[in-house]
This record gives structure tokens, sequence and C-alpha cells, in this order.
């Protein structure tokens, strides 16, 4: 079967300081670190094992900063490389040495990266870009819609080829006019997916059918916030549970949930670029969300 897995272990460290985040300037414990690193090596251990079974999709969405430690780098090249591994890609603040990636096969590895302007300087971030670019790494570009942050996106907008796709997050408990809708979307077309919540109660979804979320225990949920448990990834329980179900949610106000909506276009807009967060066809233009962003979907 297709399946696309979202795995998320006990890594819950940062090294970042974002004032919005829980997990700004923690550190895991060795033992906490130890923990994450042996639940990674077994669920790298089940993909492998899924050869001639499966062909799976893999997006890490670690809490905290994952690719500073050297067993999520070499564990994201090495799963790059199995046949029967159609995407592997990882949110990412872009902190790291991105040297590592020419260990993985590009036509699998994607990097959703996040700019964070407080935290890193410009040059430093747009270094890391053109980096990725002639490694010949794809990638995808985001920054939270803070109007304190907007001038800053547009001078990395600036600065990006225009292959790269920059997305823009709506910050969250924020309400934006129309008129400050339309400079973020002057930056990203598709800001109006991210500027309301979906209405999703009783709407269908790809989670729990060919969408799965999985922690490093291998407790699977249908996604990363619907809590209930359908199975266990390493006992196979969870197959049984995989089926067509809708939302239990009144609303879904993350990408990584509300891509995966029926009720919404995003297979289409997305497509092969669904969990790396890249329009199909980038940079050719990308029709606008329905309403401009005024409908909640």
């Amino acid at each position: 079967m297709d399946l696309t897995v979202l795995y998320r272990g006990p890594l819950a460290s940062c090294d970042y300081d974002c004032p919005y985040c829980p997990f700004a300037k923690r550190r895991d414990t060795g033992a906490q670190l130890a923990a994450d690193r042996a639940a990674l090596a077994r669920f790298a251990g089940w993909v492998a094992g899924r050869a001639g079974e499966d062909r799976l999709s893999l997006l890490f969405t670690p809490w905290g900063e994952a690719l500073t430690r050297s067993w999520y780098r070499e564990t994201l090249a090495g799963l790059s490389r199995l046949p029967h591994v159609a995407r592997v890609a990882v949110q990412t603040n872009l902190s790291h040495r991105v040297r590592w990636v020419a260990e993985a096969d590009p036509a699998t590895l994607a990097l959703w990266t996040t700019y964070h302007p407080g935290q890193v300087t410009h040059e430093r971030f747009a270094a890391k870009c053109r980096e990725l670019d002639e490694r010949g790494t794809r990638y995808s570009v985001g920054v939270v819609g803070d109007p304190a942050h907007l001038a800053a996106a547009r001078r990395m907008r600036a600065a990006l080829p225009g292959h790269v796709y920059l997305w823009v997050n709506a910050q969250e408990g924020r309400r934006y006019s129309d008129a400050e809708a339309a400079e973020w979307a002057a930056l990203d077309p598709l800001f109006g997916y991210s500027r309301l919540p979906h209405a999703s109660a009783g709407r269908p979804c790809r989670t729990g059918e060919s969408v799965v979320s999985v922690d490093g225990d291998g407790t699977v949920r249908r996604c990363h916030f619907v809590p209930a448990p359908i199975g266990n990834l390493y006992d196979g329980s969870y197959r049984a549970a995989l089926r067509p179900r809708p939302c239990p949610l009144d609303v879904c106000d993350c990408h990584i949930g509300y891509v995966h909506l029926e009720s919404l276009p995003l297979y289409d807009v997305f497509a092969g670029g669904v969990l790396e967060r890249v329009p199909h066809g980038w940079p050719s233009p990308v029709p606008p969300p329905p309403g401009a962003g005024l409908s909640r979907g």
C-alpha cells in the first residue's frame, strides 16, 4: 500500500528561543537523547523492513530541532536511498551544517525549512539556502506571519531564487485584516489557506486511511491533533484500523493537518510536494485559495 507516515520521536530540544515555542532553548538530558536515538533507529528499521510490502512517504515533524543531531542526518540520508521510500522530508530551522545532504538521494530527500528572523541573520540563512541549491536539494522556506517580520520576509523572498517557494504561516491567535493578508499573500499566494482555520468536523480526511502519525513508542494515531490511538506500528495492529473516517475536530488550523482534508484541493495544489510544502509546478502561477482566503474552507 501507499502510506504516508508523520514521525515525531521524544526529542524536545531546540537551539533557538522563539518566544512562541515551548521548546525554545530546551535541552534534553543524555538519557533522553539516547532514548530518542533508539526510537529513531527502531523506526528506521521498520521502514527498511517494509521493502516489497509498502511504498512509504515520510515526514519528520520533531518538537525541537532534529538535524543538529547526527543520528537524524544519517538516518534521513539512509532512508532516502531505499527504493520503496518515495519521499523523506523533515521540518528544520536550517541551523545545522547542510553538507550531509550530499549523502542522500536528491530525488527523495526534501527539507521543509523555516526562517526565524529573530534567531538567525539573513545572510547566514540565505547562505544555507544557496548551499542546498548547489547540492541539488529540494526545499521550501517559510516564515511566521508576524508583522514585525514582514520586512525580513520580503528581503528573504527577494534573495531566494524563483524556484524556491516561500510559504507564510498565519501567526497563532492573530486576526488579519484584508489589507494585512494581502501583504502576506504578495509573498505567498497560498497564504489564504493558512489565514483562517478550516472547518473540518465530519469532513473526510486522508488521515487514518493513507496518512498516519507515529510517536517514538510506535503508537499510531490518525494525525498529530487527534490523540486517540488506532494501533501500534511495531505489532502491526494499526493495519486493520486504516479506513476512511471523518474528522472529529471542529476546525483544523495547521498545514500538516488540513493539507490532508479531502474538502480542500491541496493534494492537487501540492502534487508531488505535499510533505515538503512545495506547490506543483512552482514557480508557475498558483491559483489562489477560493475567496482569496476569506473562506474557512
